[in-house]
């Protein structure tokens, strides 16, 4: 039998942008009943274009365009691994504007294809230090400070959302307050939230939202491989033995997954990482997952829960389930599936890519048996060590940068001199 949601199926909108939030929260099944817990996840691969991304898009051009900072018309620029510059593309398509996003050249190929949909240009970079000049979250603020020298202030304007609360704006009056309206609605007490941090916006605004609301609540952080997330809310120092951001001089390229996990503090991830006095948002752990645990988990919920999810709601998801076996029996926890797997075709979800790390082939392989019990897939997940380690990347050769990333650049110049 069908639950009802809060998207009102029946109503029509003025644009797509109006469509954005009020997202199902889904129960995951199979992770619920090994569990004995209700694990739900709220699906955001609903959004219009297709992620939790578009809700951020939303708000900070929105107050852009306010506060005057962005003209009609003007010129959009992000850095982003892809999620978010699709959303913003999208947005801007609606709204009349150009956008121009930065990404580096070793995401995922899906999504600065749909940004090229979309109407906007893209910039591939390649990963360095966020210290680096050449960071792509560097270059998207000197697009923006390009595009005010020539055009004029207000022609450009850096969405930067690592330092901007508009996005932790976007999931404290949005996402957080869905979440506790459907737990009431449906007449659910929830017990825990637990959430990756990228830019920290999602974690810190429904965390702070539901801890309001119900201080009882539970909030915990979930972070990949290769993130200082988990050792900054355990050890209170961000700091990962696989990247040193900031010092290291190689490539960083030390997970699968993308959009999630970071190693300095941020505007928004500070809210929940070190809250100021009188803060009433309180993190209670965090949980590491590797990328074969994301890997395996990905390919289960597929095959048994029909959800076809991209990597960080892998490792949302996983965490829920290592929420669900800390907290014990009878918990009611919610997760973010920030988007679905057609977004990591050519990475995540691509056998070839896989197929060349052998803990990650054993996990895709291990997550897809159709004959594993729960139990099964819940020892083998937590417990086996080629699961446990995290992946080394070290000899991983990254491509080039795309070519014509500047010629797209001028191109994106040429279209405001109008």
């Amino acid at each position: 039998m069908h639950t009802t949601t809060t998207r009102d199926e029946t109503s029509i909108h003025s644009s797509v942008l109006d469509s954005i939030g009020n997202t199902p929260l889904v129960k995951v099944l199979s992770l619920s009943e090994m569990t004995k817990c209700e694990i739900y996840a709220k699906c955001e691969f609903y959004n219009p274009g297709g992620s939790v991304k578009d809700r951020v898009a939303l708000q900070i051009v929105q107050e852009a365009m306010e506060r005057k900072k962005l003209n009609k018309g003007g010129l959009v620029t992000e850095g982003t691994a892809g999620s978010t510059g699709v959303s913003l593309a999208m947005v801007a398509s609606v709204l009349r504007l150009n956008c121009h996003v930065v990404m580096p050249d070793d995401a995922a190929t899906e999504k600065s294809a749909q940004v090229l949909a979309y109407g906007a240009t893209v910039e591939r970079v390649r990963p360095v230090s966020i210290t680096h000049a050449d960071h792509f979250v560097n270059v998207a603020k000197r697009r923006a400070e390009e595009s005010n020298e020539q055009f004029g202030e207000g022609s450009g304007y850096f969405a930067d959302q690592f330092e901007n609360l508009a996005n932790f704006r976007a999931h404290y009056n949005g996402t957080g307050k869905e979440i506790y309206e459907q737990m009431i609605d449906n007449e659910k007490k929830l017990d825990a939230f637990v959430c990756a941090t990228g830019t920290g916006g999602t974690l810190a605004g429904v965390a702070t939202y539901l801890q309001k609301m119900q201080p009882s609540i539970k909030c915990f952080a979930a972070d990949p491989q290769g993130s200082g997330v988990f050792n900054k809310v355990t050890r209170g120092v961000m700091f990962s033995n696989v990247e040193r951001e900031g010092t290291r001089k190689r490539n960083p390229y030390d997970t699968i997954t993308e959009g999630v996990g970071i190693n300095r503090i941020t505007k928004n991830n500070a809210l929940v990482l070190e809250p100021q006095a009188g803060s009433s948002v309180k993190l209670y752990g965090a949980y590491r997952v590797t990328d074969a645990q994301a890997v395996a988990m990905s390919r289960w919920l597929c095959a048994r829960d029909g959800l076809f999810i991209g990597s960080s709601s892998a490792v949302n998801l996983v965490s829920a389930l290592m929420c669900a076996r800390e907290l014990g029996e009878g918990k009611v926890i919610v997760t973010i599936a920030c988007d679905a797997g057609l977004r990591h075709m050519s990475k995540f979800w691509n056998d070839e890519v896989i197929a060349r790390h052998d803990s990650l082939a054993d996990a895709a392989t291990f997550g897809s048996d159709l004959d594993l019990t729960p139990e099964e897939f819940l020892h083998g997940l937590l417990n086996r060590p080629t699961f446990t380690e995290m992946t080394n990347y070290n000899d991983v050769k990254i491509p080039s940068p795309a070519a014509g990333s500047p010629n797209r650049w001028v191109s994106a110049m040429r279209k405001l001199n109008l």
